[in-house]
């Protein structure tokens, strides 16, 4: 039958509650005043979920592709970002390991959605 809705996606749960981290992160203390590095990765990790979203709502495969490319170039600015936070010991090791493997899951989850949907077209009836 396939999948009616973005909510419904697997990478966009898993990239919903990734963002959750994020902003959990990054209300506590240094990182909490560093205002640039906070908003950036912030957006950054709304902009995966909010890419996967639109990209649904297009309807058509090659949109989809477009804006699941750039969900995933979202997940690298991500990992970027907790690289600068765990630089600026915001973060530590453990947690900069841990936060940035979830991001490269989550993108290789994207990339198999982007391989498989160059192949098939899940909006045929």
């Amino acid at each position: 039958m396939g999948v009616k809705r973005f909510e419904d996606l697997e990478i966009f749960k898993k990239a919903r509650v990734l963002s959750k981290e994020i902003y959990s992160l990054a209300a506590i203390g240094n990182f909490a005043r560093d205002f640039g590095l906070k908003g950036q990765i912030e957006k950054a990790s709304v902009s995966v979920l909010s890419n996967i979203a639109e990209g649904f709502e297009r309807k058509s495969n090659p949109d989809f592709v477009r804006f699941l490319y750039m969900a995933k170039g979202s997940c690298g600015e991500v990992r970027a970002q907790l690289m600068v936070a765990l630089d600026q010991k915001y973060i530590d090791e453990k947690t900069y390991k841990e936060q940035s493997s979830k991001y490269e899951v989550l993108s290789a989850m994207i990339g198999k959605l982007i391989a498989y949907l160059c192949e098939n077209d899940m909006y045929k009836k």
